[in-house]
């Protein structure tokens, strides 16, 4: 059950990336960030509010590393990948996810000054070699001019956000409870979003109130907001952050297939060609790295 319950969280975080794509015409993306998690607010706030008031002091205790991952894994991480999505396509936004784990290799060396081995940083060449190819379209004119797509850029900017907000999440308070940790992170980051979507709605960027737009910002406030939370803390519980964190790879094959089946993208030979390379650079820079470090469980003596 651990196994499925860490495939749909997956599943949801990318049918969030393709239905922002799916609708980047009819709502603006920091509306639409404040939209969905001031409803995801909404609807978390009955089980939220008697935990507030009994883990107040410490949240007070930890205001400012609170105050920081709110800002950065809530309101930051999906209005720059919302903002992305209006200008290049949920299949390379999903590609883009899967440098996730490099880049927090990257800056764990850099800021926390953890040993990595040179099988490691061929792995974090690799696949940005991978992540290069996919923003300049394998085109080596782009490269040298530095055309990238704007949106490839906001996308890669959410990334770096994610893999920052991963690093200190270790220092978040331990005694301060899952479900209220997740719950004040999102009342920050809604919070802290009102300001720019209402600056967004005042330059003339109103969204498109139909079925269509209401039943995807419902989706996105349930299921990559919510249930995804829910289901990734089972996985971790049952399988450990190792295994549970491999999944993450899962992304890019979930998102090509949306993508097609959803919104009609064509997949071209250079996606496949930077997938490619950003998969052998996960797995010798972190996969490999993570697996060895799982201890297989010895079966039990039989008498």
């Amino acid at each position: 059950m651990a196994y499925l319950l860490l495939v749909f969280t997956v599943l949801f975080w990318v049918g969030n990336s393709v239905l922002a794509r799916a609708i980047h015409l009819e709502f603006p993306p920091v509306t639409l960030a404040f939209t969905r998690w001031s409803l995801a607010l909404v609807l978390i706030l009955p089980f939220l509010i008697p935990r507030l008031r009994r883990d107040w002091p410490i949240i007070r205790a930890h205001w400012k590393i609170i105050l920081l991952l709110g800002i950065l894994g809530v309101a930051c991480f999906n209005t720059l990948i919302y903002t992305g999505l209006q200008t290049t396509l949920a299949t390379n936004a999903t590609l883009l996810h899967s440098a996730i784990p490099v880049v927090i290799l990257i800056i764990s060396r850099v800021f926390l000054k953890q040993a990595v081995g040179a099988r490691q940083w061929l792995g974090v060449g690799i696949s940005m070699t991978g992540v290069l190819v996919l923003l300049t379209q394998a085109r080596l004119e782009a490269l040298l001019q530095l055309e990238f797509n704007r949106g490839d850029l906001w996308v890669l900017a959410g990334v770096i956000d994610w893999a920052l907000y991963s690093v200190l999440l270790r220092y978040r308070p331990l005694e301060l409870g899952a479900f209220t940790f997740f719950g004040i992170t999102v009342l920050i980051g809604a919070t802290a979003l009102l300001l720019p979507a209402l600056i967004e709605l005042y330059s003339g960027h109103m969204p498109q109130v139909t079925s269509r737009t209401l039943g995807t910002v419902l989706y996105m406030a349930v299921f990559p907001s919510i249930l995804s939370y829910l289901c990734w803390n089972r996985g971790v519980a049952e399988l450990g952050a190792p295994v549970a964190g491999l999944f993450i790879h899962l992304m890019p094959l979930f998102g090509l297939l949306l993508s097609v089946l959803i919104l009609g993208e064509r997949v071209q030979s250079f996606h496949f060609a930077g997938i490619a390379l950003i998969f052998v650079g996960i797995y010798l820079a972190v996969v490999s790295q993570t697996l060895r470090s799982i201890k297989p469980v010895e079966p039990p003596c039989k008498n």
